[in-house]
């Protein structure tokens, strides 16, 4: 089947065993696709790119398939010649065990393994194909690598051949101009490797297993070793790890296949093949896919690049991937940054030659012109921006990580700063999902479960075989029989509770509960499963059906006289689920004794109170039930469409209720003081649960998401349906509790009001449901949602950033932005992080702007118009632009969280702009002020005592008095600039001190001695910029060169007043905003 004229720079392992001459390794791709999209280096949006190339391959396989094979052998197409030749869904499953040398019930040896993975390597994608130019041409040239490369070439240009004579001086700062533009491409380099690094390391974070048989024995692997031939397990919410081919599955079994299709709607899957083409038949699962509802037993045919989403994802270029909101802030100051720059640049120009040309035509030449328009564009781009933006993140991600909590993308970490409303679900995420049964009620007897272990051991009741048959007994056996859970073999020896259980929480609390009162696992040999419909929160329930396999258990499972009435092709229809659905289907119920009495209105109204009892305290509660069938009754076999449709139907009516079983799921212990502090923040939390009313608002009041007694809670009537109700709706802080089938019925205006209580449990609600009410708190709103289930799924990827639980199922990780590895309470660490990294820009801004724009434009500007000396020279400003601010910008991104970060309102992304008009005005009208007027005051007192006053040298355009020595004013020119780099170098120490906060006092966030509040880094950054300023100033070889002078001792410490007075003055205007939050300077703080 080879064919050498297909070389298209990919090639593959074919996956059948039985082939190993049409072995081909893939050697290159264009992209790859990880098991989780949180696992990719670069993250594809599959919604985008995959279902396009799937539908492609899809259609040239059927061609291909009414092709001959001469024809099927000369195609172009790789992957559609592969996925055309592959049998695994057209063969029997039998054949395929045969085939893959596996037995279904025993699985592979590790001999087998070891032979398969040496053979076929580890299930995990190859490493995508790095475009080399491509990222070295993006670390020279992102940012504003363009700028600082064209300033060095005009500036050369001006050295060179403009320059009569050359001036080494431009000389030099053409050098300079390359080596910064080296060193922030290095700095981008190392940015990456960095970011990388962050990445691979959260990769390795995520659980990722598998249930799998092996050796005869049921065990959890990472999904990484599995090879074909392995036979996996899988549930509701699980993501197949390989390609595999179905060998059993639940009649209710379906798999979403959206991420490859595009299409939304579940597929069910089936055993038997349905579709000659491989990418079409429902008898074959595909990696990536997710089970939503059943369950299946597979077998791995494909593993690694060698599965279906392998090769799709091989063939499919990554989408570009959109500017997130914090990067459109960032493009939007930069604009106007940029649109300043250049306005001021043409008045230069304009000014020059509409003016000074003719009229002063010796003051200004071209070269110096070129360095004037060059050191104006320096002075207004920020350059430390990109490297503080890029290193803010990178530290952030990097804290969030220390937190464990995993972003999967940039957006998640801006967007978390602005989150205003999270929607929580219940189960697993406020409680810690490990559910406990409690008691139990039979009839109109409810024990606690020691109790009921000591009644079964002194009952009195006829025994049997040495079981006894009380209705304490019958409700063990439903318990462990319609049960989805399974002890892991591995764990058998320890204690009932210390032992591993593979399934859902409710399940292992159940499965639990029945082995304290004997051996699951007997009870289940006694039994042979026909049927099982599996529990989803549509329905509700899940269903058990068994034929009798041995007698042992059967007076232990069943009332005395169903015992006897029991016979062989007899059918034991077991229903566990939610007493409301179910409890209208029972016609009997069993006493305390294992009789069976009718279901009359009055113990209709006796288990019904039970019910609210259980819920009004927080507990789970669950109805056990059971229905014998009798042979006759059923006119079709097990295994049929037909005969689950029959027991459909018979699940409907005649139930005998056994009994009723309540469990605990304890709230975790930090979700009180979470809850608090979110609201502090400014953010409403509202808990939606699929659970009770009763249930919901008890664990709710429990958590402090609801803080009224229930007296005070509202309910459905309490929202008016038009706005000219007399209803008063909106009170401080009021409460609401609302179920799933009243949302139905709500008015867009009930709607409206209903968003605006402080505290809402939304109770008994659908995934559909779940989305509604996401999408509604979306119109005013930023809204988080967290969850851990398959039904979170659809609310977690609508949701601005949807959060999921690392121990959650693989379809809720798969679809949040989000994932707490740990504890829920890292989703304050999570809200404070995406605070900080917005803070912590706007202090980078106001750092920057003060020197390294306003007080280096305006000695250009004085020049040109005013025929003032050029007081601080280009090269200096440069220094002051790429290497003092530089390094001192990068270290504000190291900031800790102030104080008050999660006291603040949440921010408003419409409103609420990286840059206003406060702090525009606070860098350029305060400190951008005071350090150019103190700068320039320094520079011009220093010229005016070594006899060179102010008055000749204003508008004098170079045209000096006779009495000063051109040699000597060139001179002291010289020291005056440099006087001018050094204030504004020292003064930039102390302002770099003032903004590390936005309103509390250096002594309340200290810079040193205090770990929360402390950066170390801000020392090492300040003795970088005095480095610089030595090193430029006090080299006798580079100062005749550049133009610099050492300074006078007195201008070492004249800055420090300076100084202390920013720092003073900031000091004083943070104690006004903090004395009076509403006043004017308040409404003036940046």
């Amino acid at each position: 089947m080879d064919d050498p004229e297909v070389k298209h720079g990919i090639k593959w392992d074919d996956e059948e065993a039985v082939h190993p001459q049409r072995g081909l390794r893939r050697t290159h791709s264009s992209g790859s696709m990880s098991i989780r999209s949180v696992r990719s280096r670069r993250e594809v949006d599959p919604s985008i790119a995959l279902p396009i190339q799937y539908r492609t391959v899809s259609y040239q396989i059927e061609e291909s398939i009414q092709k001959d094979v001469a024809t099927l052998s000369r195609t172009k197409d790789a992957a559609t010649k592969e996925l055309s030749s592959l049998e695994w869904h057209i063969i029997s499953t039998d054949e395929a065990l045969r085939r893959l040398s596996v037995s279904m019930t025993e699985g592979l040896s590790s001999e087998q393994v070891a032979r398969r993975q040496k053979e076929y390597g580890r299930n995990a994608p190859s490493p995508p194909k790095t475009h080399h130019f491509q990222q070295w041409f993006g670390y020279f040239f992102k940012g504003f690598g363009p700028v600082l490369l064209i300033g060095a070439v005009l500036v050369f240009v001006a050295w060179k051949p403009l320059g009569d004579p050359p001036a080494l001086a431009n000389m030099a700062l053409g050098i300079v101009l390359v080596a910064v533009f080296f060193i922030q491409a290095a700095f981008n380099m190392f940015q990456d490797w960095s970011s990388s690094r962050v990445m691979s390391s959260i990769k390795n974070m995520l659980p990722e297993d598998s249930m799998v048989i092996r050796n005869g024995v049921q065990t959890s692997l990472e999904a990484q070793e599995l090879v074909p031939g392995d036979i996996v397990c899988v549930k509701a919410g699980n993501k197949l790890p390989a390609d595999m081919r179905f060998l059993q599955v639940s009649s209710d079994a379906k798999f979403d296949r959206s991420i490859l299709t595009g299409e939304s709607l579940p597929l069910a899957a089936t055993v038997d093949s349905s579709d000659e083409n491989y990418l079409e038949t429902r008898c074959i699962g595909l990696q990536g896919t997710h089970c939503v509802a059943g369950s299946c037993t597979g077998l791995v045919v494909a593993t690694g690049d060698r599965t279906v989403f392998g090769r799709i994802a091989a063939l499919t270029n990554e989408p570009k991937t959109k500017m997130t909101t914090l990067e459109r802030e960032v493009l939007y100051f930069v604009v106007i940054i940029c649109s300043i720059m250049l306005l001021m640049i043409t008045i230069v120009l304009i000014v020059w030659g509409a003016w000074l040309r003719k009229k002063h035509p010796s003051w200004i030449n071209v070269p110096t012109l070129i360095v004037d328009c060059v050191s104006v564009a320096i002075a207004f781009i920020p350059e430390g921006l990109p490297i503080a933006l890029t290193a803010g993140l990178t530290i952030t991600a990097n804290l969030m990580r220390k937190n464990k909590v995993l972003c999967k993308s940039l957006k998640t970490v801006e967007t978390l700063g602005s989150v205003s409303v999270i929607c929580s679900d219940k189960t697993g995420t406020l409680t810690e999902n490990r559910m406990t049964v409690t008691e139990c009620t039979i009839g109109n007897h409810t024990i606690t479960v020691d109790n009921a272990e000591e009644e079964l051991e002194v009952s009195t009741a006829p025994a049997v075989a040495g079981i006894v048959t009380t209705g304490v007994d019958q409700v063990r056996a439903i318990a462990g029989l319609c049960n989805a859970a399974e002890f892991d073999a591995a764990t058998m020896d320890l204690p009932i509770e210390q032992r591993r259980v593979f399934g859902d929480a409710t399940d292992q609390a159940v499965l639990r509960f029945s082995e304290r009162f004997g051996s699951v696992h007997h009870l289940r040999q006694c039994w042979q499963k026909t049927y099982e419909l599996a529990f989803n929160s549509k329905n509700k329930y899940m269903i058990r059906t068994f034929s009798m396999f041995r007698r042992d258990c059967l007076k232990a499972t069943l009332s005395e006289s169903e015992a006897d009435a029991f016979h062989t092709g007899d059918t034991l229809l077991t229903i566990k689920g939610a007493p409301d659905v179910l409890i209208n289907r029972c016609s009997s119920f069993v006493n305390n004794a294992g009789d069976v009495h009718p279901f009359d209105a009055e113990m209709r109204a006796a288990f019904e109170g039970v019910k609210d009892r259980y819920s009004s305290q927080g507990k789970r509660c669950i109805l056990l039930a059971r229905k014998v069938i009798h042979q006759g009754e059923l006119q079709h076999q097990s295994g049929t469409s037909q005969f689950e449709d029959e027991i459909t139907e018979q699940a409907k009516s005649g139930l005998t209720l056994v009994g009723l079983v309540a469990i605990v799921d304890p709230l975790r212990p930090e979700i009180r003081e979470v809850v608090s502090t979110l609201r502090g923040a400014g953010i409403r939390v509202f808990m939606v649960t699929g659970d009770f009313a009763l249930t919901a608002l008890a664990i709710a009041q429990d958590a402090g998401i609801v803080s009224c007694p229930s007296s005070l809670v509202h309910d459905v009537s309490a929202l008016p349906r038009e706005a000219d109700s007399d209803v008063k709706y909106v009170e401080p802080r009021s409460a609401i509790l609302i179920s799933g089938p009243e949302l139905l019925g709500l008015s867009e205006y009930q709607w409206k009001a209903l968003t605006e209580y402080e505290e809402i449990v939304f109770a008994r609600t659908t995934p559909e449901q779940k989305l509604r009410i996401v999408k509604e708190f979306q119109v005013n709103s930023v809204v988080a949602m967290t969850g851990d289930g398959v039904n979170d799924a659809p609310s977690l990827k609508a949701a601005d950033v949807g959060i999921a639980l690392g121990s959650g199922s693989d379809i809720a990780i798969e679809a949040a932005d989000m994932v707490l590895l740990e504890s829920f309470s890292s989703v304050v660490e999570a809200v404070q992080y995406g605070r900080v990294v917005f803070d912590n820009l706007k202090k980078v801004i106001c750092y920057l702007l003060p020197a390294g724009s306003f007080a280096e434009f305006w000695p250009v500007m004085t020049n040109v118009i005013f025929g003032l000396p050029q007081i601080l020279s280009s090269f200096l400003m440069i220094i002051i632009c790429c290497f003092t601010d530089c390094a001192a910008a990068t270290v504000l991104s190291y900031e800790k969280p102030e104080a008050d970060v999660l006291l603040r309102r949440p921010r408003n992304v419409k409103k609420d702009r990286l840059v206003n008009w406060q702090l525009v005005g606070h860098a350029y009208g305060v400190l951008g002020m005071i350090e150019t007027i103190a700068s320039f005051a320094m520079a011009y007192w220093y010229l005016e005592r070594n006899g060179i006053p102010f008055r000749v040298l204003w508008f004098s355009f170079g045209d000096l008095p006779d009495w000063i020595d051109p040699d000597y004013y060139a001179e002291k020119l010289n020291e005056a600039s440099s006087i001018y780099f050094v204030n504004l170098v020292v003064m930039q120490w102390f302002n770099l001190l003032a903004v590390r906060t936005r309103r509390w006092s250096i002594f309340q966030h200290p810079p040193a001695f205090n770990k929360k509040t402390q950066n170390l880094y801000l020392f090492p950054a300040i003795i970088f910029a005095l480095s610089m300023a030595i090193l430029w100033l006090y080299i006798p070889q580079l100062q005749s060169v550049l133009g610099t002078s050492p300074v006078p001792v007195e201008h070492w410490f004249l800055p420090f007043a300076f100084g202390l007075f920013i720092l003073m003055f900031d000091e004083v205007r943070k104690f006004f905003i903090r004395k009076y939050p509403h006043g004017l300077v308040a409404k003036l703080a940046w």
